[in-house]
């Protein structure tokens, strides 16, 4: 069943690089494996970005994303705490936990410019993870949670081929290639994702975790992680 335009609209403007949260800023350790040189062409960028989807996105965040909708629709405050302790858990690094603590309360701050009543519903989770403000927002809309996975991941998508035209350099048209090539692989690992349960999510990936802590001391550097 379709979308009511406002709903979709809204999920547009969710998944949107200009929604002031600072996802721009962060390249989730790209810049670091550019710096390593672990990639260095537009092939490595994707196979890169691919990667981290399917290993990371589709097993953590996306997952999380789909398990707080629901919770956020049923006011589950008890899960939507777990759900937000896990994800706190899982940030192997100190930039990573910044930028979901970051990303949250800027969301957060956007939520309740537009929306009076947001700040009383997140009173009993007042300090929310990116992927839970993110699940709130995307819960007062009419879209599923597969809609709502597939918007956040693109947002993903886009900010990190803008971080690999940055960091390598690429250029735009190869950036868009690169995009073109991950929007065939979002569903895939969507799909995947609503399906991981609570004691299927993982969120193993040490040599992005070691890339990550790495680019904290890296001498010079355009993105905060």
């Amino acid at each position: 069943m379709a979308l009511p335009p406002a709903s979709l609209l809204h999920l547009i403007w969710l998944a949107s690089p200009s929604l002031p949260v600072g996802g721009f800023s962060y390249s989730e350790g790209l810049e670091s494996a550019v710096d390593a040189s672990f990639v260095a062409t537009e092939t490595e960028a994707f196979d890169w970005l691919s990667g981290q989807l399917h290993l990371t996105l589709a097993r953590a965040d996306l997952a999380v994303i789909a398990q707080a909708i629901s919770a956020w629709r049923a006011s589950d405050v008890e899960h939507l705490q777990q759900l937000n302790d896990w994800v706190l858990q899982t940030r192997e690094t100190a930039e990573f936990r910044l930028q979901t603590e970051q990303m949250g309360r800027s969301l957060l701050a956007w939520l309740q410019l537009h929306h009076a009543d947001a700040a009383a519903q997140f009173a009993a989770l007042p300090s929310p993870t990116y992927p839970l403000a993110f699940a709130f927002a995307a819960s007062r809309t009419d879209a599923s949670a597969q809609d709502a996975c597939l918007a956040f991941a693109f947002g993903w998508a886009e900010n990190m081929v803008a971080a690999a035209v940055k960091a390598l350099p690429l250029g735009q048209s190869a950036g868009q290639r690169i995009l073109a090539r991950l929007v065939h692989e979002i569903p895939v690992a969507v799909d995947h994702a609503l399906q991981v349960q609570d004691d299927d999510r993982q969120a193993f990936s040490p040599m992005l975790a070691i890339l990550s802590a790495r680019h904290e001391t890296q001498y010079s550097r355009l993105f905060r992680s």
